[in-house]
């Protein structure tokens, strides 16, 4: 059993839960932000698992960009959030605003900053699987 391949699968599945949470349970409405972190997210649960009960090591190839772009779409929203003068150049100007918070726990802790987070651990599981698999 690889713990990093694991990790990352059990990591995007809490991930997604929480989106689909927020937005299916409390209500909460994505904004164009949060959909483009859906759209990188989303797709990892699938892949994740099926890499996960192949055991393919390789998997990384194919997780790593989504990861890491996902990474940069979750830090610049949650930057849009905590950052004022960033919110002259919001993209998101019908609907829900993108520097909206709907949560803000402990003052730094929004929803972006969780995908972030997820992100973040799901591309250092995949840097540790491609460093194993390169060492092999």
């Amino acid at each position: 059993m690889n713990k990093p391949l694991l990790l990352s699968w059990i990591l995007s599945i809490i991930a997604t839960a929480g989106s689909l949470y927020f937005s299916e349970i409390l209500h909460y409405v994505p904004c164009t932000f949060c959909w483009y972190q859906r759209i990188l997210m989303y797709p990892l649960v699938i892949l994740l698992g099926r890499a996960f009960y192949e055991q393919d090591l390789k998997i990384y190839r194919y997780i790593l960009p989504l990861s890491i772009l996902g990474m940069a779409v979750s830090g610049y929203h949650y930057s849009l959030q905590k950052i004022p003068a960033l919110q002259h150049f919001e993209m998101c100007k019908s609907g829900v605003p993108c520097s909206g918070e709907y949560i803000n726990w402990l003052g730094f802790i929004t929803i972006p900053f969780l995908s972030f987070i997820a992100f973040t651990l799901i591309t250092i599981c995949m840097a540790l699987l491609m460093k194993k698999k390169i060492s092999m």
